[in-house]
């Protein structure tokens, strides 16, 4: 639990002292394999959105934390891989949707996505 509240201070803090586009569609938490066992989470507010073009979307930022990232120690084997790492990353982000203080900044657009940024994109949320 600990470090979802190490991940929604961090998230708070962006939603809080910046101010999102207005032509903002979709939200994507970018997530990069750094060199010391961990992973770093990047979020960035994209211009477009679509379902059909294979995470292409999360390539038109309008908006990003740029160097302010997130980081997940991965060296214990229950992050160790992408697969475990994307869902445990994707966990604290459907935790900051259900009860994240800054949560409506979020759901206010067509979409939430995670993913590698070499790999594929995982939809959290997609407005109805």
């Amino acid at each position: 639990m600990e470090i979802y509240l190490e991940f929604e201070k961090w998230l708070d803090s962006l939603l809080e002292e910046n101010e999102m586009p207005e032509n903002t569609a979709a939200f994507c938490f970018n997530i990069y394999e750094e060199e010391d066992e961990t992973y770093g989470v990047q979020l960035i507010a994209s211009d477009e959105f679509s379902e059909d073009d294979g995470g292409d979307w999360a390539c038109s930022e309008v908006w990003s934390s740029e160097e302010n990232l997130f980081y997940i120690d991965h060296s214990d084997e229950e992050n160790a891989d992408y697969e475990r790492g994307l869902e445990f990353i994707g966990g604290l982000i459907e935790d900051y949707l259900d009860n994240g203080r800054h949560n409506k900044i979020l759901l206010s657009s067509k979409a939430v996505g995670a993913g590698f940024v070499d790999g594929e994109l995982k939809l959290i949320y997609k407005e109805l």
